[in-house]
């Protein structure tokens, strides 16, 4: 399943996130992190964070219709994004 696209920076942790199920557009943003490839797990869990920070996220990763959305409709997106 190989992609060979040059875009894609950390080409092992984008297979093994295809593989898992996420979308290509999800595994090359996750990839493409400056620190893609390292366990960190400082992030706030989705539930602690306030709407206004679910929406800035949601803005930074491109969710449409995302000023309609609640909270945990924010959180249900961002997760299966």
């Amino acid at each position: 399943m190989g992609t060979s696209n040059s875009r894609i920076k950390n080409e092992a942790q984008y297979e093994a996130l295809r593989d898992k199920g996420y979308s290509e557009e999800k595994s090359a943003r996750i990839a493409n992190t400056p620190n893609s490839g390292e366990k960190g797990g400082k992030a706030k869990d989705y539930e602690n964070r306030t709407k206004s920070e679910l929406y800035s996220q949601a803005k930074k990763v491109g969710i449409p219709r995302r000023s309609k959305m609640s909270k945990s409709e924010l959180i249900n997106t961002l997760r299966n994004n």
